[in-house]
């Protein structure tokens, strides 16, 4: 009973992905007179239910800056693998997980058997989950190509390529250029991490 109690007071949020998402998230539920003891990626933890009326207002707002209240439980599932890989591409934060393959961080993240979630991830999503790491490992490699302080070799390692030619491969064949080229470009070709998904 205190389960479901506590399942209440938490609220699942889709297209957070970022320390300005959970700002924008909580000045905004704050602002309608929420209580928000802990945020993260993905997911907010309040002090109390809240009443049908109030939560429409929370889906209103959350819609109007860009976010989605998840209420299906499948939704939810996607939304945490999400989560999971999105936070995987930042090891300085979670260095214990960096020669962990992703598929167990996403297994021992949610607790179910990766070959459902896979099959649920690719039906909801018309991406598999290799793909939508894929792409997510990419637009992080550009961000980090952009600031321009580590070197190829450096990032390759940040985010776990077994080689810089690896890398180098997977970058041209996502993006058309070569990681150097990129580098070179004027224009911004970087899509929001809630944006990346397959053409």
């Amino acid at each position: 009973m205190k389960r479901q109690e506590e399942a209440k007071n938490i609220l699942h949020i889709k297209n957070m992905v970022c320390n300005r998402c959970i700002k924008v998230v909580k000045d905004e539920l704050e602002r309608l007179g929420i209580t928000v003891l802990n945020i993260s990626l993905g997911e907010v933890e309040i002090s109390k239910p809240i009443n049908r009326q109030l939560m429409e207002k929370v889906k209103n707002v959350l819609l109007n800056n860009g976010f989605e209240l998840i209420e299906n439980q499948k939704a939810k599932l996607i939304e945490t693998i999400k989560k999971t890989i999105i936070e995987s591409m930042y090891p300085d934060s979670a260095l214990d997980n960096r020669k962990k393959n992703f598929s167990d961080l996403i297994v021992e993240k949610i607790g179910k058997d990766y070959h459902y979630l896979s099959a649920l991830f690719s039906s909801q999503e018309s991406i598999t989950i290799e793909q939508y790491y894929i792409l997510q490992k990419i637009e992080r490699a550009k961000e980090l190509l952009k600031y321009g302080e580590l070197t190829l070799s450096e990032i390759a390692y940040k985010l776990n390529y077994s080689s810089v030619q690896h890398l180098s491969n997977q970058f041209k064949k996502v993006t058309g250029f070569s990681a150097s080229e990129f580098k070179n470009l004027t224009q911004n070709t970087r899509k929001p991490l809630d944006k990346v998904a397959a053409k």
